[in-house]
């Protein structure tokens, strides 16, 4: 007698626990459809914490995490159902909001490989065929964008190298012509000119200019004298 009355104890237990379970449930369901995602989060991890293998409330929790912008924590709850069900439905579905949850958090390649495995348990699924493809044009942009982004960043570079270079070179120039112009200055205090000529050297150079002159005056006067004929005036 005492063992049937445990029995019906128990019995009573698991119903009661199971109507809880049912009741946060579709409270969780109502407060989601009210767009009360925060409080539908809440009811549904009260049901999860009395029955983690409850799955409409694993699946509605990370539904609530992902409506709240959550994707991360929604990631995690969607990768955990796929990991421990052994219906490809029901895995299928999970790493479809994963793979969701990926994009949302700009990880493509990884909401790709979760499209991938979504498709591996249910192939006929257009919505996930969809969001693969546009998982993947997505990724290839990004793959685009920072090609020209380093590609840009080169050009940048290179004009950087070449601005400064120039900097550079007029720099050196500057400094060369200051260099010439403090040596002009030292030669100037030392009493020296460029290329000036001293008096020596200058009386030097007109007398031998003079003495070129009168050379060159007695050659033609000489030329002369030689080619004159010479009228004789006869005395009648």
């Amino acid at each position: 007698m005492k063992q049937i009355l445990t029995i019906l104890i128990l019995l009573l237990a698991v119903q009661m626990l199971f109507a809880q379970e049912k009741a946060l449930v579709k409270k969780g369901n109502d407060l989601y459809q009210q767009q009360k995602f925060k409080e539908a989060e809440a009811a549904y991890r009260k049901s999860v914490q009395k029955k983690d293998q409850n799955l409409p409330a694993n699946f509605n929790l990370g539904d609530a995490l992902y409506k709240q912008k959550k994707f991360t924590d929604a990631g995690e709850q969607f990768n955990k159902i796929a990991a421990t069900n052994s219906n490809k439905k029901v895995v299928a579905d999970a790493y479809h909001n994963l793979g969701n949850s990926l994009l949302e958090n700009k990880k493509l390649e990884e909401s790709i490989e979760a499209y991938k495995k979504s498709l591996l348990n249910n192939p006929n699924d257009d919505r996930t065929r969809y969001n693969l493809a546009y998982a993947q044009e997505r990724l290839k942009q990004q793959q685009q964008q920072n090609k020209n982004n380093k590609n840009q960043d080169n050009k940048n570079n290179q004009n950087q190298n070449n601005q400064n270079k120039q900097n550079q070179d007029k720099k050196d120039q500057k400094n060369q012509d200051k260099q010439n112009q403090n040596n002009q200055d030292k030669n100037q205090q030392n009493g020296q000119q460029p290329n000036q000529v001293s008096k020596e050297d200058a009386e030097r150079m007109l007398d031998a200019s003079n003495n070129d002159e009168k050379a060159t005056q007695e050659k033609l006067k000489n030329k002369k004298l030689k080619g004159t004929k010479l009228n004789i005036s006869k005395d009648w």
